[in-house]
């Protein structure tokens, strides 16, 4: 089992990371999901995802996550091919928390650095959890 630390990381770089450990037959199991970051404009992106939200017809869909551990599982996946087996086995060992639960406090979490804000000059960006908070 690895226990990952969301902090300050960029979604869709992580969740690259994420899906091809996964893939490899790891258990995962990411906390704070609400600090992870989306780059961009934060208007924009507020905007984009209104729009996408508004979309369609509530009964029969495109429905989106509003809860910040969903989100980011429902990106995880959008990286796993997840209607054959390996994506569907994959996806049943990535499991994602709102902060950091009691039965993970005293395990020491990892980070990835290839998908750290830090890396780059990115000046722009909002998290997950200003995007879900937008949305309800």
């Amino acid at each position: 089992m690895v226990l990952i630390d969301g902090t300050d990381l960029i979604l869709g770089r992580f969740a690259t990371v994420i899906s091809k450990r996964a893939l490899l037959g790891e258990k995962i199991d990411i906390v704070n999901c609400e600090n992870i970051i989306v780059t961009g404009d934060k208007k924009t992106i507020l905007i984009k995802y209104k729009e996408r939200v508004a979309r369609g017809n509530p009964q029969k869909g495109p429905f989106f996550k509003k809860m910040p551990d969903r989100f980011v599982r429902r990106a995880i996946r959008g990286m796993l091919p997840y209607k054959q087996d390996k994506g569907i086995k994959a996806f049943k060992n990535i499991m994602c928390y709102i902060g950091i639960p009691k039965e993970f406090s005293e395990i020491k979490p990892e980070t990835i650095e290839s998908a750290k804000i830090t890396k780059g000059k990115i000046l722009k960006y909002t998290t997950v959890g200003e995007i879900c908070k937008n949305l309800k």
